[in-house]
């Protein structure tokens, strides 16, 4: 049984650490702690790895976030994945910092990578890991916050929140859906 685990971001330096690139982090966190390490390849940065006896595709899209959806579409057709199968892991300014949300469907909520993910699918049918960045910013400046790093104030909570995002997404392949939200939708403790 394979899955394919989406880590929403953009691609290159300018853009690492900053907060629209938290599905980037934790797919590194998850793939770190296995010593794998992401090739380049088709549309995106892809690593595959082994996890309670499933197969976790990882994915990082390189097509920049407002055209995600078509690195989604070509490796879930590449290793026939049904769209049960995809977590889509994904920054979201409606949370705080801290706060992930795991849903088997829904709406874009605004967040660009999501609308084109569901624009080139043609639904919203696929699970997605919301994870709280917080709004902390002032009317007109949203790029600037998204595209910001966070700060050192925000630092141990981010990594709180990194650690138990790949907890929550093992859960999810160990576990599915329901027994993980349970769990894990909420405020890091």
């Amino acid at each position: 049984m394979k899955f394919l685990i989406v880590g929403l971001g953009n691609p290159g330096s300018e853009y690492a650490e900053t907060r629209h690139n938290a599905g980037f982090m934790v797919l590194d966190a998850l793939a770190g702690a296995s010593n794998i390490v992401f090739k380049t390849d088709r549309l995106a940065d892809v690593a595959e790895m082994r996890y309670a006896g499933k197969t976790l595709v990882l994915v990082k899209p390189n097509t920049y976030m407002n055209l995600s959806g078509k690195a989604v579409r070509y490796w879930m057709d590449a290793h026939k994945i049904p769209h049960q199968h995809v977590l889509v892991i994904t920054d979201d300014l409606a949370l705080p910092l801290g706060t992930l949300r795991l849903r088997a469907k829904g709406s874009d909520g605004g967040h660009n990578g999501l609308k084109d993910i569901q624009a080139v699918l043609g639904h919203t049918n696929y699970p997605r890991l919301r994870f709280g960045i917080g709004s902390e910013f002032s009317k007109g400046f949203q790029v600037d916050y998204v595209l910001g790093k966070f700060s050192s104030e925000e630092q141990s909570l981010l990594v709180e929140t990194i650690q138990r995002s790949v907890e929550c997404v093992q859960s999810f392949v160990k576990n599915g859906l329901q027994m993980t939200a349970t769990k894990f939708n909420g405020e890091v403790k």
